[in-house]
C-alpha cells in the first residue's frame, strides 16, 4: 500500500495505474474508519484493478468549528484497517493541500440545487455545498474512476449523483447497500454515542422504515407511509422524531403521487440521547387493493 499526501503524488499515482491498463476504484471518506468503509474499500476491490482511498476531514462542511475540531482522526488505525483490506493507494493531504490559502477558504463552491434542499441540508446551511466542493476536487485530482459511497448517507450520494451527471465528470458513481447490526440499526460512528437504553431505542428508526416499506409495497400512499413511520417513531419516548418523508430517489423530492411498479425512497431522521441519526430504505410501490 502506497501513502500519498501531495496532489501532485496522488494525481501521477492514479494516472499510472490508469496507464498499465487497469481501472481505479476509488473510495472517499473524511476516516474514523468502520466496517461500513470496509465493505466500500471491499466493493471497489471486486470491481477494479486499483483501489484507491482518500482521507481527508474537510472543514468546509462543517459550519461549527467545535465540530470540526472534535472529530476523531485516527489516521494510524485507519491505515491499518485499510492495508489490511487490501487498498492500494491512500491520499491523506494536509489541509493546506487540498485548500491551498487555507484558512482563506476557497471562492469557488458548487452548489447542487435540488437533492441538496431540505433534510440534512435543511439545519446545515452550506454543508452540502462543502462536501460537492471537495469531493468535486478529489474527483479532479483523482481522475476518470468509479467512486464507491454507502447510501446510508442517501441524500449526500444523491448529491454527488446529480453533480456528476450535470458537470459530466469522467466518474462512475456506484452507491453501496447500507450494513446494518443483527438488530438492523445501521452502522454508524454515532452509535458509540448512544446510552444502552438508546442504543435498544434506536431500532426504531429502521423498524419504522420496514413498517414504511411494507405499505408502500401494499399500495399505500405517500401520506399514509410517512403516518406509519412518524407514529412508530412518536411511540417511543426516547426519541424526537426529525423527518419521516417518501421522495423520489432521484431528485428527493415528494411524488405527487406513487406510480406502481416504481421505486422510492424512505428516509428518516431522529434524535436519540442528543445524537442525530439518519436511515433511509428503497420500497417498491404496489396497486392499492
Amino acid at each position: 500500500m502506497e501513502v500519498f499526501s501531495t496532489r501532485a503524488e496522488w494525481r501521477a499515482a492514479n494516472d499510472e495505474a490508469r496507464r498499465r491498463g487497469g481501472s481505479v476504484g476509488f473510495v472517499p471518506t473524511m476516516g474514523a474508519l468502520h466496517v461500513g468503509h470496509r465493505s466500500l474499500v471491499e466493493a471497489a476491490r471486486r470491481s477494479c484493478d486499483t483501489t484507491a482511498v482518500s482521507i481527508f476531514v474537510n472543514p468546509l462542511q462543517f459550519s461549527d468549528p467545535e465540530d470540526l475540531e472534535r472529530y476523531p482522526r485516527p489516521l494510524s488505525a485507519d491505515l491499518t484497517m485499510l492495508e489490511a483490506a487490501g487498498v492500494d493507494l491512500v491520499f491523506t493531504p494536509e489541509v493546506t493541500e487540498i485548500y491551498q490559502r487555507f484558512p482563506v477558504m476557497p471562492e469557488t463552491r458548487i452548489t447542487v440545487a435540488g437533492p441538496a434542499e431540505g433534510f440534512e441540508g435543511g439545519g446545515r446551511p452550506g454543508h452540502f455545498d462543502g462536501v460537492a466542493t471537495v469531493v468535486a476536487l478529489l474527483f479532479n485530482l483523482t481522475g476518470p474512476a468509479t467512486a464507491f459511497f454507502g447510501e446510508k448517507d442517501f441524500q449526500q450520494l444523491a448529491v454527488v449523483r446529480t453533480m456528476v451527471a450535470d458537470l459530466g465528470m469522467a466518474i462512475d458513481v456506484v452507491g453501496c447497500p447500507t450494513l446494518r447490526e443483527d438488530d438492523g440499526l445501521a452502522v454508524s460512528s454515532r452509535n458509540a454515542r448512544l446510552s444502552a437504553p438508546g442504543r435498544r431505542a434506536a431500532t426504531v428508526l429502521s423498524a419504522s422504515l420496514r413498517a414504511g416499506a411494507a405499505v408502500i409495497e401494499a399500495g399505500a400512499s405517500a401520506p399514509e407511509a410517512e403516518s406509519t413511520m412518524a407514529e412508530r417513531v412518536s411511540a417511543v419516548e426516547a426519541a424526537t422524531l426529525s423527518y419521516a418523508c417518501v421522495v423520489d430517489p432521484t431528485t428527493l423530492r415528494a411524488p405527487s403521487e406513487l406510480i406502481a411498479s416504481q421505486t422510492y425512497r424512505l428516509l428518516i431522521a431522529a434524535v436519540i440521547d442528543g445524537v442525530r441519526l439518519i436511515d433511509n430504505m428503497g420500497a417498491v410501490a404496489g396497486t392499492a387493493p
